[in-house]
């Protein structure tokens, strides 16, 4: 029997208006579940529910807030086996990086937020004053309201947690919209959620698409005090310009085009392991992705066939099994959309020197959306596949010369999310971090987090920071107190 998703409003599942509409495993190309659709009305009820349970939870201490999220952590891991299968069969990643990462970091998330927000202080100052009286002056936290959560399918489980574990910990209710190509996970943590105590209407969900729909009723909604989101880049400027009629807060993180630099001077077999990662994992459809390498000219050649060797040695098939290192694209639509850019590198005269196709595999997998990983050389910097974020298993590698050079090359363009950077001379790497035009970078390695500090992009990759009291931040107004003595 097929697996069916529903809403979850004021603590309880629900069907919604009655439609539904399909939910795919990329690995397979199979409906694996059918997914309740919300209406406008419906939108409209998890809102109001939101905002009823809002004056109590904003009441409430925040130790005790706390408390119920760590509750969340081990409701989650309780349940490990079941948000693996359901994380799992929404993307067809393999189940070994679903364990490893996805369902680890949704319990974790909820864990740090706790921790960050029982701990979280505000200023204080005395001011003097020219009578000699003095006077106090202190801030005051007070949680935004209902915020609107809108999710990304890459990562579902791991990024529905990092937005709403910090919005639950400061006193806020959320309605969120998970992608309408994983609705899993953010579902079954309702029930989580319910059971660890969360008040009814505190934590909301529904299904449901983008634009003229769900997501665009959300943002829109009167009551829907702040939005925070991940996705691409169009799809962040036109939630901008839905909230801005209501001059909501934003949140952004969006797309990347992100590059990695090599050096001669770097470990060798470290950076290809690296860089191999970062252009890879989980089928490249991480927004930190490395899709642009740059090596320094000396081991150019050495470089791009170590990396396209990595990228042969990934495999293709099926998440259960152990040997399989590659999971295929989100779904059919995302995967033209890939073979679209490795038919246009060929005609723009790029050499793959791994991959460039669709893998061969056995039934039922032969269904799935599967793409080759891709390592490509010989294109123009101009290059649509060198200048526009792809989101799949793959990279274009150029030399340079000069530090100089790199540096340039890494900067241009209009997306400014992450940067790695693989050398062994610890100036250079003091000099790039300051004059990299990205967010984050990484000096020898990469996707290693410390989820106290700042994360989020510059240009068209972002709005606002978000990790440890950024995200705290974010979810607060700050009122300042002054008291004359």
């Amino acid at each position: 029997m097929r697996q069916q998703w529903r809403l979850f409003i004021a603590g309880a599942y629900s069907d919604g208006g009655g439609e539904t509409f399909p939910d795919y495993n990329p690995a397979t190309g199979v409906v694996a579940a059918e997914v309740a659709l919300a209406t406008r009305a419906d939108v409209d009820r998890a809102v109001a529910a939101a905002n009823k349970a809002l004056p109590a939870w904003r009441k409430t201490p925040v130790a005790e807030r706390a408390r119920l999220l760590r509750r969340v952590a081990d409701g989650i891991e309780a349940r490990f086996d079941e948000f693996l299968r359901a994380e799992v069969a929404d993307t067809g990643k393999p189940y070994g990086l679903a364990r490893a990462l996805d369902v680890p970091r949704g319990a974790a998330n909820f864990r740090i937020f706790a921790d960050l927000a029982v701990g979280l202080g505000t200023e204080c100052f005395e001011t003097h004053t020219e009578d000699g009286a003095g006077a106090l002056n202190y801030g005051l936290r007070r949680p935004l309201g209902v915020v609107g959560v809108i999710c990304p399918w890459n990562l579902p489980l791991l990024l529905l947690t990092w937005k709403v574990a910090p919005a639950l910990a400061m006193g806020n209710a959320v309605v969120v919209k998970p992608s309408e190509e994983t609705p899993a996970t953010a579902a079954l943590l309702g029930e989580v959620m319910a059971t660890a105590g969360v008040p009814p209407g505190v934590y909301n969900v529904v299904h449901g698409f983008g634009p003229e729909s769900v997501g665009e009723w959300l943002v829109a909604h009167p009551d829907v005090a702040a939005i925070t989101f991940t996705g691409e880049t169009r799809t962040g400027q036109a939630i901008m310009r839905t909230a801005a009629t209501r001059a909501k807060r934003l949140s952004f993180e969006l797309g990347g085009k992100n590059a990695a630099i090599v050096f001669a001077d770097a470990d060798f077999e470290r950076a290809v392991a690296g860089v191999a990662r970062s252009s890879f994992l989980n089928g490249g459809q991480v927004c930190l992705c490395s899709e642009r390498v740059y090596v320094e000219r000396p081991i150019f050649e050495r470089f791009v066939a170590a990396l396209a060797a990595e990228a042969r040695r990934l495999r293709p098939g099926a998440p259960e099994d152990s040997a399989t290192t590659l999971g295929p694209l989100i779904s059919a639509a995302h995967r033209e959309k890939v073979l679209g850019y490795y038919a246009a590198a060929r005609a723009a005269g790029a050499e793959a020197r791994a991959g460039g196709g669709v893998p061969d595999l056995p039934p039922p997998y032969d269904g799935g959306y599967f793409v080759e990983p891709t390592v490509w050389t010989g294109l123009p910097e101009q290059s649509a596949c060198v200048t526009e974020e792809i989101f799949g298993p793959v990279c274009h590698v150029a030399p340079f010369d000069e530090e100089e050079e790199a540096l340039a090359l890494a900067n241009a363009g209009d997306y400014g999310l992450c940067a790695a950077l693989w050398t062994s001379d610890l100036a250079r790497a003091h000099r790039l971090a300051q004059a990299l035009e990205v967010g984050v970078i990484w000096i020898n390695s990469w996707f290693l987090r410390d989820l106290r500090t700042p994360f989020g992009g510059m240009k068209l990759s972002g709005v606002g920071r978000e990790g440890g009291r950024y995200s705290l931040d974010f979810y607060t107004e700050i009122k300042n107190v002054c008291v004359k003595l």
